[in-house]
């Protein structure tokens, strides 16, 4: 949605399609995250994660106000458990500096207690700024701006043929068959099936990556117990896996998430423990990448997947920033899904993945903070476009 508003307002004279498989806009990742409005604290300098992050947040967080969305500035604290935490800390106080995270500041324990009173830590970094939002909502306006400035949207519409016929890209779809001067890819949790599609072999022999999806499962925090949490309290990520670890996250229409546990999903859109879908099952445990990842992280998912099963579990882990926290204080809460593309080395690839083959563009990897950094993204998706 913001790729197709980019478009209308840099190319006025263009007409502007979105095909929606569902029967309405944000159906999936868009509207089953924690609405964070992320800093850009944690990605590598120079990378197109820190480029577009910093400058979507200060985007979003003015576009939230320019048309009264629910935005929330509650701040967050990054915290270090034990001095061995106490060099990764800083090493995200150099990224966060390098990559001009706004008001950023190292802080120590009696500061923390000051901001988060129930939280332990012998040191943290202070994000004041971070807010949260609702990117359905969110998702919705885009939609509305969309086809207020002459685009269509057309929901109901699955993809399932693309072809080129002279100068001209031919989407066929199950609300029939489209034309096109030109064609974005932003399918998330299917975008390196549509890229398939495209019959451009070269495209997927280059980039050789396939969408595998995880499951976040998150706990809430039972209403007389919402106070332990002020504002966004976060471990020290393990560097060597792609996941946040447990943190806590209020909610900008209220309630205070706890997750999540991240795990193999069997199905792209397996939002329930249970759900289940061959083709998308095989599709991850038949790619050689799978099992080279599986052999590098099996400890941190064996982890990941105890929590998911264990309760007790998942309140140790999380003690470790709420000490007070209990068992009793917990509720089962929503689910995510995230696309997240995996290179056949068994890597989980880092940054976004944008690639252009001939007149289309493939958006191949933008796991979070995809949806903070939608407006910038989008703006550089409309440049390659021009």
């Amino acid at each position: 949605m913001a790729v197709a508003l980019e478009c209308g307002r840099r190319f006025p004279g263009w007409r502007v399609l979105v095909l929606e498989k569902e029967n309405r806009v944000g159906a999936h990742q868009s509207s089953h995250n924690s609405g964070v409005i992320h800093s850009g604290l944690y990605y590598r300098p120079g990378s197109l994660k820190a480029a577009t992050c910093v400058e979507g947040a200060a985007r979003m967080a003015a576009f939230c106000r320019q048309h009264g969305l629910p935005f929330k500035i509650c701040g967050k604290v990054v915290v270090a458990q034990s001095d061995g935490e106490l060099a990764a800390l800083q090493e995200l106080q150099r990224r966060g500096a390098a990559n001009g995270v706004p008001n950023l500041s190292l802080i120590g324990p009696e500061r923390l207690r000051e901001i988060e009173p129930h939280c332990a830590g012998v040191a943290a970094l202070h994000l004041p700024d971070v807010a949260v939002t609702d990117y359905a909502e969110v998702t919705r306006k885009f939609a509305d701006l969309v086809t207020a400035g002459g685009g269509a949207i057309a929901t109901g519409a699955k993809v399932v043929g693309i072809s080129q016929r002279g100068s001209e890209i031919v989407v066929e779809s199950t609300r029939g068959a489209f034309g096109a001067r030109r064609l974005v890819n932003c399918a998330g949790l299917y975008s390196d099936r549509i890229a398939r599609l495209s019959h451009r072999r070269d495209v997927a022999r280059r980039e050789d990556v396939i969408i595998v999806p995880f499951r976040g499962e998150y706990y809430e925090l039972i209403p007389e117990r919402q106070y332990l949490a002020r504002g966004l309290i976060y471990p020290v990520p393990d560097p060597n896996f792609p996941f946040l670890g447990v943190h806590f996250t209020p909610r900008v229409g209220g309630g205070v998430e706890a997750g999540p546990n991240a795990v193999l999903a069997l199905h792209r859109e397996g939002y329930r423990r249970g759900d289940f879908r061959l083709a998308d099952a095989l599709a991850s445990l038949s790619y050689a990448g799978f099992w080279r990842m599986a052999a590098r992280y099996w400890r941190s998912g064996w982890n990941e997947y105890y929590r998911s099963w264990s309760r007790k579990a998942f309140v140790r882990d999380a003690q470790r920033l709420l000490p007070e926290l209990r068992q009793s204080d917990l509720r089962p809460g929503g689910c995510g899904v995230r696309a997240q593309a995996l290179d056949r080395a068994g890597h989980l690839v880092d940054d976004f993945r944008i690639q252009a083959a001939g007149k289309i563009i493939h958006v191949l990897n933008v796991p979070s903070p995809a949806a903070t950094a939608s407006l910038a993204i989008a703006r550089h998706i409309t440049d390659r476009l021009d």
